[in-house]
């Protein structure tokens, strides 16, 4: 009962003034609303990568040039030349590597198209036939190149829904010419719209890679080659072949001195998994200052209210109050405030995150989805009531250690 008339008396002494007990919570408010939402777009990103990854199957190996990228710095080995034709030809042979099924070529470049007067910057992929099922690519209108036109380094092209749009309108773009590096390339087919993902594919230009090796990129070598494993059971044996096959190619005998690198999709899902989760726990972190901050502001607001309530205070313990029952009736204000503030600001935080998302999958073609990160919240709740305790202490013992004589005479 002492406890529930302590509650009812601090939730009196609040009343009083909501304006003041309004803005005192106000940082609070702010820091629980920023980790909501830091943490809530964290965990959308997270499942959109994932989602991105898996989109290209659980099977696909990835095979780049050079050393594998960690960061910024290394973003020039994705032009390294070291993947080459005799690379290709080994991997595509059954004795090297018996747990692959297949090995498609890719090599890729920025470059202008135009149609009559219209004029649009894209990306270039040269690739095989085998691209439109690995990507999972259906068509609009058209057909896709085949391994003819690759062998034949045929100028046709399969154009993204947007460069369709750009280039033709509303008009069919299957059977017309367009110009790109000065070379006429005849429109075969116009992919459906994909919307973004790791490749725009909707603002790409897909050749045959011979073709863009010849005529549009001049060059010898290749960006990528992208494969898959007979089975999920068998993916590790794949990269562990390539890796083989590469160094007999390369005459790599030392394995730190591997000129390539190769990536799983469950490495690279792990990895972009962990590189989004410790960035918004980092960004969470810098949120959480705020409720720092926003104790800080209730210490000196209850400071103020302490000395606004010097006589309250007298006449309280004049009248049998103990040290303990004015400690608890302030610190209990201070907790039901940051307890308050960090419901509102779940709640806000929530809102936010979910018209965001909301937002981003109207507006723009990436489906994003809302995600409320419940450990997020209880962590904020939690957080607050601690951050009341703490920030709300000094105050409260300051005004339970008042003598009740000297209180009552306070002018």
């Amino acid at each position: 009962m002492r406890f529930k008339h302590s509650i009812k008396t601090a939730y009196r002494g609040l009343e009083q003034n909501r304006a003041r007990s309004f803005l005192t919570i106000l940082g609070i408010v702010i820091g629980v609303t920023a980790i909501i939402l830091v943490m809530s777009l964290g965990q959308g990103a997270q499942a959109l990568i994932l989602d991105q990854v898996k989109g290209m199957g659980t099977r696909t190996i990835i095979v780049g040039g050079g050393r594998e990228p960690k960061g910024p710095s290394d973003a020039g080995q994705i032009f390294n030349d070291s993947l080459k034709k005799r690379d290709l030809d080994l991997l595509l042979r059954r004795e090297n590597t018996p747990s692959v099924k297949y090995v498609m070529p890719i090599v890729f470049g920025a470059s202008g198209a135009s149609y009559q007067s219209d004029t649009f910057n894209l990306t270039i992929f040269g690739a095989s036939p085998l691209m439109e099922k690995i990507f999972d690519m259906p068509l609009k209108s058209g057909t896709f190149f085949t391994e003819e036109d690759i062998r034949g380094r045929a100028k046709y092209v399969v154009i993204g829904n947007k460069v369709k749009t750009e280039l033709f309108g509303a008009d069919e773009a299957v059977g017309s010419v367009i110009k790109m590096k000065n070379h006429n390339f005849r429109v075969i087919g116009v992919f459906a719209e994909r919307g973004q993902d790791f490749f725009n594919f909707d603002e790409a230009a897909i050749i045959p890679y011979t073709t863009a090796q010849d005529y549009v990129l001049g060059i010898k070598h290749f960006n990528r080659f992208i494969t898959e494993a007979a089975s999920e059971a068998q993916i590790n044996d794949a990269a562990d072949e390539i890796k083989l096959t590469l160094r007999e190619s390369h005459n790599i005998t030392d394995p730190d001195k591997d000129d390539f690198f190769v990536i799983t999709q469950v490495d690279l899902a792990g990895r972009l998994s962990s590189i989004t989760s410790v960035l918004t726990i980092f960004l969470a972190a810098v949120a959480a200052i705020s409720l720092i901050v926003g104790g800080i502001g209730i210490m000196n607001i209850m400071l103020v209210s302490v000395t606004e309530r010097t006589k309250e205070i007298g006449l309280r313990k004049a009248l049998g109050a103990t040290y303990k029952n004015i400690l608890t009736q302030f610190l209990l204000e201070a907790v039901i405030l940051t307890g308050l503030g960090g419901i509102i600001g779940i709640l806000l935080g929530a809102f936010f995150s979910w018209a965001i998302a909301t937002g981003i999958t109207k507006f723009t073609s990436i489906a994003w989805t809302f995600s409320f990160p419940v450990s997020a919240a209880i962590l904020g709740l939690g957080v607050s009531g601690a951050i009341g305790l703490i920030f709300g202490l000094y105050p409260a013992r300051t005004a339970a250690r008042k003598s009740p004589i000297d209180a009552l005479r306070y002018e």
